[in-house]
């Protein structure tokens, strides 16, 4: 009796506990990885458009002072076992098709099995002054340094943009938008994320359900600005020296100004109006939950 105890105790002997533990942790989806990472080169579309789309993973577009395309990418994949998840990353590619307008457009195909799961985590360094399209659909989006226009679009991961002069559209479902040093127009939304805007110079037009938005403008484009949320609040830096037509109202909350308006209007319903400076530049800011505040 007391032999056998000790020949447990010591790991000379595996009970049928044991066997079921070991089969059930070799059998769980995903319980092997791989990675693998590959450097692309490609020539600059003559159309002057690149359209990424990476279903899962984080894209990164830095602009640079050149004329080819360099790829980085760094390729994850899960499997159930470890010979399948090397096989699975093998598999993984961008898809290069240059279209009718001799655009570029790249595509990332990941095989896909309810037990198998892959990600590419993207890095491209393009000439500075080509337009770029992102579709992401889980994983972060980050654009550097162009001099051409900019969309991007996340379900679910956050998007920055920094020192782009071009406009700027970006739309995400779960994420904060962050933008420093752009020049342009901007439109943003988001469904359920922050809003932060620094050093734009240009027109503004940024809107989110739930978050906050903070908007500091270096400059006021034509167009002027309109920022709306319905459960946060609103933070308006404006230059020094502005001319615009203010108009806010707050549903459930305060309006705060430490610039001088004339005239002003103010009514029950928690709306303002008012000139700055010599008016003329439109800036409406709305918010159902939340304080609005103009500085």
């Amino acid at each position: 009796m007391t032999g056998r105890s000790t020949d447990r105790e010591c790991g000379g002997g595996r009970g049928g506990l044991g066997r079921f533990i070991e089969t059930l942790l070799a059998g769980i989806p995903w319980s092997e990885r791989a990675e693998e990472t590959e450097t692309v080169h490609l020539a600059r579309p003559p159309g002057g458009t690149l359209r990424i789309d990476n279903a899962n993973g984080r894209t990164r577009i830095v602009g640079e002072d050149r004329g080819d395309i360099e790829i980085q990418l760094k390729k994850a994949a899960r499997a159930e076992s470890e010979e399948q998840a090397r096989q699975l990353v093998e598999a993984i590619r961008v898809v290069p098709n240059e279209d009718a307008a001799r655009d570029l457009n790249l595509e990332v195909e990941i095989p896909g099995r309810w037990n198998r799961r892959g990600r590419v985590d993207m890095e491209l360094r393009i000439p500075r002054e080509l337009k770029v399209e992102v579709n992401a659909a889980n994983g972060k989006v980050c654009v550097l340094g162009l001099r051409g226009s900019v969309r991007a679009r996340s379900s679910n991961g956050a998007v920055r943009i920094e020192d782009v002069i071009g406009d700027v559209e970006i739309a995400t479902s779960n994420a904060k938008v962050s933008c420093t040093c752009t020049c342009g127009h901007l439109a943003a939304r988001s469904s359920n994320g922050k809003i932060e805007l620094d050093d734009h110079r240009g027109s503004v037009d940024a809107a989110t359900s739930n978050g906050t938005i903070h908007c500091g403008l270096e400059d006021i484009g034509k167009s002027g600005v309109i920022l709306s949320t319905s459960n946060g609040r609103i933070v308006l830096d404006l230059p020094d020296e502005v001319d615009g037509d203010l108009d806010i109202r707050v549903d459930n909350g305060l309006i705060r100004t430490s610039r001088e308006l004339d005239p002003v209007s103010r009514e029950r319903s928690g709306r303002m109006k008012g000139t700055i400076g010599r008016g003329g530049v439109p800036i409406r800011l709305r918010a159902s939950n939340g304080t609005i505040s103009i500085r």
